[in-house]
């Protein structure tokens, strides 16, 4: 597709309101889609470019767009691709979004456009010409080449966020709920890759927009990891054959330390005291709270889960310090991918969409993405048809083990931390299970029941 076919073109007058119909019924309905069970009562456009025009067989638009909702001020922004034809070809039906009745889109259908291969076309060839549309910024690592001809593809089972993989080559995260501001999700492979850290495929390319002059990243373009396994299919295909995961769970252990190790070299890190802990224990001790006030079942535990974040407190009193550091945020085995060669790489560094973007990039102790992995584990074992016993337990004390062997300290040496970090991350399962899957609440109760125990668990 020619850079010529890449020229903007503004977008007619009452465009979203053409579409708000039938974005009311479409968006909530996405996975991605944050706000589930508040119906949303409005919508604003954020930023708007028209990238193909509609008087051809397809027009292509890319909005940026702020979803109102009930008890909420601002909404959370979504960014759309969405393409308008006559009418949708059958391989196109699962990315109908509706046909429009009024405005300047009045008798064309409406569809989410990442599904169609020309669109997806057009994204990657902005990326390999460095093209500027409107507000939209296509930038790339000129020592990474990006050939032409790529076959796209959308994969499905993304859940805060879709991607397109084109020809095996490289994968395209697009975000959706996206913010103002630098995003760790680029910022952190940009400087894992400065360091030469293998254990996180380097940025080809990325997507930005500036609309009012504060940066924007709304997509990620890396290699493709050909032949690799996801973490969690990985673990639950190994315990349905009672195969044992600790090679790998140690294996694992040794790539998060070496990831933590090259973020403590390319970016700064800080000493965190009581000050510093006081306010951390605070936010936990706060969401334990408002957990126990959303799931009752929580409250006979909270006495037990309290004492973990006070404790901590208690030694940052003592004059304990730790160093903090920028970690990935949101560690499980989902974001972990091992390869043919069976070496393993850690993706999206997005950290936990559902908390302010400031908050995902402050540094904190690296053991905030081990008690992520720990728990991740805990998961698997539960999800297993046949349990296997002992297996959770086997996995992190090898992951902990394969961590020490690079990072020259075993997490479970400091147990107080640990303990904290790990009921902080099980008490927001316990919300999260209960409100999205509540077949699942088991799982993250079972272990509320280990941490409430005395003592460190």
């Amino acid at each position: 597709m020619s850079e010529a076919a890449l020229r903007t073109v503004t977008s007619p007058p009452g465009l979203l309101a053409s579409l708000e119909p039938l974005l009311r019924g479409w968006l909530p309905r996405q996975r991605w889609f944050a706000g589930k069970g508040r119906p949303v009562t409005g919508f604003s456009l954020v930023a708007a470019v028209e990238l193909l025009p509609p008087e051809g067989r397809l027009g292509l638009y890319h909005l940026l767009v702020r979803a109102h909702q009930e008890s909420e001020q601002a909404g959370d922004c979504y960014q759309l691709l969405i393409g308008v034809r006559e009418a949708l070809p059958p391989r196109l039906a699962p990315a109908l979004i509706g046909h429009v009745t009024e405005g300047p889109l009045a008798g064309r259908t409406a569809y989410d456009a990442l599904y169609d291969t020309r669109p997806a076309e057009l994204l990657l060839e902005a990326l390999r010409t460095r093209a500027r549309i409107g507000d939209l910024r296509f930038d790339r690592d000129p020592e990474q080449e990006i050939r032409e001809g790529l076959v796209p593809r959308l994969m499905t089972a993304e859940q805060s966020n879709s991607s397109v993989v084109f020809g095996d080559t490289f994968i395209l995260k697009v975000l959706r709920r996206v913010v103002p501001g630098i995003n760790p999700d680029l910022e952190l492979p940009l400087a894992l890759a400065r360091e030469g850290c293998s254990r996180v495929p380097a940025p080809t390319g990325w997507l930005t927009a500036e609309p009012g002059g504060e940066p924007w990243v709304l997509g990620v373009l890396q290699p493709f990891v050909q032949g690799a396994s996801d973490g969690w299919d990985l673990a639950l295909r190994e315990l349905a054959k009672g195969e044992d995961f600790a090679a790998e769970a140690r294996a694992l252990g040794r790539a998060t330390a070496e990831v933590h190790t090259a973020l403590a070299r390319a970016l700064p890190t800080v000493t965190l005291g009581h000050a510093q802990l006081r306010g951390l224990v605070a936010g936990m001790t706060a969401r334990l709270e408002e957990a126990v006030r959303t799931v009752p079942a929580l409250r006979q535990y909270a006495p037990g889960l309290r004492t973990a974040f006070t404790a901590l407190e208690d030694l940052s009193a003592e004059g304990r310090t730790w160093t903090g550091q920028r970690v990935h945020g949101d560690l499980h085995l989902g974001q972990c991918l091992r390869s043919a060669s069976g070496e393993w790489s850690l993706i999206d560094f997005e950290g936990e969409p559902a908390k302010p973007l400031a908050e995902r990039r402050l540094p904190g102790p690296t053991v905030r993405d081990v008690a992520g992995m720990l728990r991740s584990f805990d998961y698997a074992a539960h999800s297993a048809e046949t349990p296997v016993p002992g297996w959770a337990e086997t996995c992190r004390a090898a992951y902990c083990s394969g961590y020490a062997e690079v990072a020259g300290e075993d997490p479970r040496t400091d147990p107080v931390l640990l303990r904290a970090f790990e009921t902080d991350k099980a008490v927001y399962e316990v919300v999260y299970e209960a409100r999205h899957r509540p077949d699942w609440l088991p799982v993250p109760l079972s272990a509320v029941r280990r941490l409430a125990e005395p003592g460190p668990a």
